[in-house]
């Protein structure tokens, strides 16, 4: 469960909150974009053995995973601001 922050007087501005999330999700979109054109292409790998791929391969899916990890958190905290 992401922490959701409470809108009040005295804390941060709904309108600036969500406009940081909101430049946050953005970034995170643009580095998604640029992080699937380093996806391992095979050739650039079988000279070091059968697995080699394989464990490039898995570690890109594990970095775009974390990335749309993160994009999902920020979209959760900017749905919640927007309900209350």
């Amino acid at each position: 469960m992401t922490a959701i922050p409470t809108i009040h007087d005295n804390g941060t501005p709904k309108a600036a909150l969500l406009a940081a999330l909101t430049a946050a999700d953005e970034a995170i979109g643009k580095a998604a974009k640029a992080l699937v054109q380093t996806a391992p292409n095979a050739r650039d790998y079988y000279p070091q053995g059968p697995d080699a791929f394989n464990k490039a391969a898995d570690e890109h899916e594990a970095r775009m995973s974390a990335l749309a990890k993160m994009r999902e958190d920020f979209r959760e905290v900017v749905n919640a601001i927007y309900v209350k």
